[in-house]
This record gives C-alpha cells, sequence and structure tokens, in this order.
C-alpha cells in the first residue's frame, strides 16, 4: 500500500462485515486511522481486532451503534473526536433495507428502510459536518445504489430504490453547501455485490431476480466488495481534490450494457 490516507482520521459506518468490513481493512493499510461502527458491535468488534491484528490501526464503538438515531450517530462523531481531535473524513456506507413488493409493501417496512438508509445518513454526516469544516481537505463519501437510477423487474425494491435516489440527491446539496469550507461531497452506487444475501438470491436457481443484472455485466458476475471500497479510497484521498458533487456508478457496466 502507498499511504495515501497516511494519518487522515476516517469514519467508516457498517463495519461488521462486507463492503465495511473491506473497507476498514483496506484504508487502514493506507494509513488511515479507522473508526468504526455497526449496528452489529460483535462483528463491528471482530473488525477492528482483525485490523490491529495486522498491525493496524483502527477504534470502533463499544457495542451495537444505531446511527439512526441523532444520539448514538453524535456519540460515534464524539468518539473519533475525542480520540484523534477531529475528522477527515465520513464514510457512510451502513443501510439496512426491507424488500417486498410495492403494492404489498407495509407501512412498518417502508419507514424502516428510510429511517435505516436516509436517518442514519443524514444524522452521521450532520454530527460530522463541523469538525469536516475544521479541517483542510475533509471528504464524505456515500453509498447509494443503481437501485436508484434503474428499476428491476424481478426484485421488488421500491423504498430501496426511494431512500438510494434520496442518497444521491443529498450528495449534490452537501457538496454546493461544503464547498465554503473545503469539504467535498461525493456517492457511489454500487451494482450487484458479491455478499450473504446476493449468495443467498443465486442460490435459488438460474431464474433468480438478479440473474439478468448480472449476465449485463462486462464479466457476467457479481462485483466484489473490495470493487467498491477502491472506488471510496479514490474519493476518500486527496488524488480526488477537484471532484465533488459526483456519482460514480460501479456496477460492471450493467447499468449501461443493454
Amino acid at each position: 500500500m502507498s499511504g495515501r490516507l497516511q494519518d487522515k482520521v476516517v469514519l467508516i459506518s457498517g463495519t461488521g462485515g462486507g463492503q465495511g468490513r473491506a473497507a476498514a481493512r483496506i484504508f487502514a493499510a493506507e494509513g488511515a486511522k479507522v473508526v468504526g461502527c455497526d449496528i452489529n458491535g460483535d462483528t463491528a468488534r471482530e473488525t477492528a481486532e482483525q485490523v490491529r491484528a495486522a498491525g493496524l490501526e483502527m477504534l470502533t464503538a463499544d457495542g451495537p451503534v444505531d446511527l439512526a438515531e441523532p444520539d448514538e450517530a453524535q456519540a460515534w462523531i464524539d468518539l473519533a473526536v475525542d480520540a484523534y481531535g477531529g475528522i477527515d473524513v465520513l464514510y457512510n456506507n451502513a443501510s439496512l433495507p426491507r424488500f417486498a413488493p410495492f403494492g404489498q409493501m407495509s407501512v412498518e417496512d417502508f419507514r424502516f428502510t428510510v429511517r435505516n438508509e436516509v436517518d442514519l445518513l443524514w444524522h452521521t454526516s450532520h454530527a460530522a459536518w463541523p469538525h469536516l469544516a475544521a479541517r483542510d481537505g475533509a471528504a464524505i463519501v456515500n453509498i447509494a445504489s443503481i437501485a436508484a437510477i434503474a428499476g428491476l423487474k424481478g426484485m421488488p425494491q421500491s423504498a430501496h430504490a426511494l431512500a438510494k435516489g434520496a442518497v444521491i440527491g443529498l450528495t449534490a446539496q452537501l457538496a454546493a453547501e461544503g464547498a465554503p469550507n473545503g469539504i467535498r461531497v461525493n456517492c457511489i452506487s454500487p451494482g450487484v455485490i458479491n455478499s450473504p444475501p446476493v449468495q443467498e438470491i443465486l442460490s435459488s436457481g438460474a431464474d433468480n431476480p438478479l440473474a439478468g443484472v448480472i449476465g449485463a455485466t462486462a464479466l457476467g458476475e457479481p462485483g466484489e466488495p473490495e470493487d467498491i471500497v477502491y472506488a471510496a479510497l479514490y474519493l476518500a484521498s486527496d488524488e480526488a481534490r477537484w471532484v465533488t458533487g459526483s456519482h460514480l456508478v460501479v456496477d460492471g457496466g450493467s447499468s449501461v450494457l443493454i
């Protein structure tokens, strides 16, 4: 690794597994002082132990953290500031959607999805904002989804699509409001990424609802968590100093290779 984030304080949400765990490992290897959290405190702790066992630096919140609760989001931000004196990068990775056909989705599941894909991003960004404004070259990286830009006939994801569309819109506005303070704000829309939930869907057979999306990728396979993390690494680094308000689609080409 080349030290692209050397000594930067980087907060990554959802570090208990998947993209968050990969991000913690890769960002720490690039010299970052990583502060993580997850709704699952045990898996978040496992990630931190793995990172530290590799001789790298990572703190994690003690126990589960529900970032959709403003007080818990603030406490996570305070943990990083108390430990390191400030924040350079906020990586809003965590999300927890529910899926159901639009006509059958309950109000509870709709509100749960918005809470755990929009509210948590809002609260963490709001709490981190003054600390980011106090640093030179601060950045926010948000994770959206291709669900926000392309409808999928076989996947009932209306609430997820709405929430991730909100992430893209909020990214643009925060980039505008952050510019006077030197805060860059960008987002990434992943395609189908190889993860336990995706593996479960694929195991249902060749006619699974994701088969068409995966088949449309350039390589004919789902992406890996690292494919998203390396894109986020660029946006978080000083190499992207002239990049803000951008929406980077990382989906193997599935949204355009028709």
